[in-house]
């Protein structure tokens, strides 16, 4: 198990490292987008390879282990719940998300791939412990009504209804045919720049808490160092296109009312 943890720790310490860069070299997809990033394929194309490995992954790993027979001493209903969430989430992200976006922007494929490497690890790490490293008698039955469970539970479906609206807010900013720039100012992007970055990071300090486990709060902390430099470079960004229009907003970058 020790080559497990020292992987875990070395992502911890790139999370340190991207999360700073990112706030000097600014991810070019979106409405960052730039010319600086090298080659671009379409978005919708980028963004299901760069999605669906980890569906995927954590799909093959889940499979394997309902067909070994593999007995951990933990309830197979609750590994494959807590895999369930996790599936739901980037089934959505692969499969529907790409398909329901307008326009035709293009996504840098050195992003795509690293998004695809950060994904599939992080898949990695939530399989792994969930059907290899979780400790014996950890996952009872009786998990479903514990405050990890519930309380996790409650914050990843809420953090998921908020990324789903909020993207939907977003998408539906232009009219067909419309390339325009406008200010997202519906629901939560009352408060934040970005109100499905927030949605995203809540599920996964959700899905942290409900399985309570150094894998999702890794994945939680990689969402943060990689969400929140970006989030303040849009509020630059709609800052330099709209000037006080967005200025007098008070819109905080990510988190509302703190942050």
């Amino acid at each position: 198990m020790q080559p497990y943890y020292i992987m875990m720790s070395a992502m911890v310490v790139m999370a340190i490292i991207v999360y700073i860069a990112l706030f000097y070299f600014k991810a070019g997809y979106g409405y960052l987008s730039s010319s600086n990033w090298g080659p671009k394929i379409s978005n919708r194309l980028a963004w299901v390879i760069m999605e669906a490995p980890a569906f995927l992954f954590l799909l093959y790993y889940t499979l394997d282990f309902a067909g070994s027979g593999t007995d951990t001493g933990n309830s197979r209903t609750v590994l494959f719940t807590m895999a369930g969430f996790f599936l739901l989430h980037y089934f959505q992200r692969s499969f529907i998300f790409p398909f329901l976006m307008r326009g035709k922007s293009k996504m840098p494929i050195a992003i795509m791939v690293m998004g695809m490497t950060f994904n599939t690890l992080n898949s990695y790490f939530i399989g792994a412990w969930l059907y290899r490293y979780a400790p014996e008698g950890m996952y009872t039955t009786e998990w479903f009504s514990s405050p990890q469970f519930i309380i996790g539970s409650v914050i990843f479906f809420t953090g998921m209804l908020i990324n789903l609206d909020s993207d939907n807010v977003i998408r539906h900013l232009r009219k067909p045919g419309d390339t325009k720039h406008y200010i997202p100012k519906k629901h939560l992007y009352k408060y934040v720049t970005s109100a499905n970055y927030f949605g995203e990071l809540t599920e996964w300090v959700g899905y942290a808490i409900l399985t309570w486990s150094p894998a999702g709060l890794l994945f939680a902390i990689w969402t943060f160092a990689n969400l929140a430099p970006r989030a303040k470079s849009l509020t630059e960004k709609y800052e330099a296109e709209f000037g006080d229009e967005y200025k007098e907003l008070n819109k905080k970058h990510l988190i509302p009312f703190i942050w």
